[in-house]
């Protein structure tokens, strides 16, 4: 793992954003599932979220020649209730299920001041704090969250036992571009902060992932599955996502890939609540903008820079690559001009 394969190139949002969908549309996406694809990778790029961003795209363009992702997909409602849902995604790309199930419900906490939409059998969602962002920006508390296969070793085995379920939860705040936003992974390390490292040319810290044998590596190369992230806290919590995200939505992912084996796909949870049905004024936004300065106020550690918010880093992350251009790697940039090529489609010029 050499220098030369950690150096960087800035492109320009606009020109990521193009370049990711015309990708995803030569490699047999739909336009609208290429689009709204490519935007949820390139939003995550842009938050420094590059284990979620366009290194991603190579594999998603694999899976539709494997169809385990269906161009020709159709979200159909399999049973709705007052505030709950649940739909099938018929294998469509994650993000384009998952901005169905966040429309679903935001509608439904219009109604009912909660909506719960559940999503089975889709493809991965990417980086999800996406979809709690845009129903925090709606003025409503977002809880979202996923699952998949095992992918995490369950605390105590050397083997995969759980997935490493996202979660995010996000809150107005009073100022409308800068939600509170929690985004987070029950593992120790997203898998895709693996694929990182290994397309940067970089080794990985102690903690991480355990190699085929269940030995504790720092090759990312060598990553069978990555550890949880507090012990038995983090599988346990993965273990309850499974329980709301899969049984609860009628579609178990971990028990039939542990019994059965294969890949059964993943499911999704969209819930937004409208604070006005919590309390009859409108000041929510206010007081989560007064706890958040609160923390802020907090007397740092010592070397430390300050303290963060959630999502903090993000949004500021945002603004600089929104400035300056999105950095991405020499490797993860060289797989996709290899697939360009393979497509047969040009590289755009701010890639070459």
């Amino acid at each position: 793992m050499g220098a030369a394969s950690s150096t960087k190139k800035n492109i320009a949002h606009s020109d990521l954003l193009a370049f990711a969908a015309a990708l995803l549309k030569a490699g047999g996406f739909a336009a609208h599932q290429a689009d709204q694809t490519a935007e949820i990778l390139v939003w995550a790029n842009l938050r420094g979220i590059d284990s979620h961003g366009v290194l991603r795209i190579p594999r998603y363009v694999e899976m539709v020649e494997l169809g385990l992702i269906n161009p020709s997909a159709e979200i159909s409602e399999v049973t709705s209730k007052g505030a709950m849902c649940v739909v099938d995604a018929d294998c469509s790309p994650g993000a384009v299920a998952m901005n169905y199930a966040t429309r679903m419900a935001l509608l439904r906490a219009d109604d009912h001041g909660l909506g719960w939409c559940s999503v089975r059998g889709m493809t991965h969602a990417g980086a999800i704090g996406f979809y709690a962002e845009r129903i925090a920006k709606q003025g409503r508390v977002a809880i979202v969250m996923t699952a998949s296969k095992p992918l995490m070793v369950y605390f105590g085995s050397r083997a995969e036992g759980v997935s490493t379920n996202p979660l995010a939860i996000a809150a107005p705040t009073l100022d409308p571009n800068r939600p509170l936003l929690l985004d987070m992974s029950t593992a120790a390390v997203a898998l895709g902060k693996i694929m990182a490292a290994k397309d940067a040319g970089v080794a990985i810290p102690p903690g991480w992932g355990v190699d085929q044998t269940g030995q504790e590596t720092t090759d990312p190369a060598k990553v069978k599955a990555v550890l949880p992230m507090a012990g038995p806290k983090g599988s346990g919590l993965s273990l309850m996502i499974e329980v709301l995200a899969s049984v609860l939505s009628g579609n178990p992912l971990v028990a039939a890939a542990l019994n059965r084996g294969g890949d059964p796909g993943a499911n999704g949870l969209v819930v937004a609540l409208d604070p006005t049905a919590f309390c009859s004024d409108t000041s929510f936004a206010g007081s989560v903008s007064e706890l958040c300065e609160a923390i802020k106020k907090l007397p740092p550690a010592v070397d430390t820079e300050g303290l963060y918010l959630p999502g903090e880093r993000g949004f500021n992350e945002m603004e600089r690559r929104l400035r300056s251009g999105i950095p991405v790697p020499a490797g993860t940039l060289s797989r996709l001009a290899a697939l360009a090529s393979k497509l047969g489609i040009s590289v755009a010029q701010a890639l070459q």
